[in-house]
């Protein structure tokens, strides 16, 4: 059975990355150059959306479809 990524607005930039190793690659075309700045250890997904002024939604969609592959 294949492994379903989960990727919430709630968690960690860092964890995410950690958990899913191919969503850095997705910060970083979303403009994320610092993913792993120190901010990244306690920034939520959803605070670096807005902070780059993203689309949560968006960025939610494309980082679970990198976690999945």
């Amino acid at each position: 059975m294949a492994k379903r990524a989960s990727i919430t607005k709630e968690m960690t930039i860092s964890e995410v990355i950690r958990k899913y190793p191919r969503s850095a690659m997705v910060f970083i075309e979303y403009g994320f150059h610092c993913v792993g700045c120190p901010a990244s250890q306690s920034e939520t997904v959803e605070e670096g959306a807005q902070l780059h002024r993203i689309n949560l939604q968006t960025l939610l969609e494309a980082l679970n479809k990198a976690a999945k592959q």
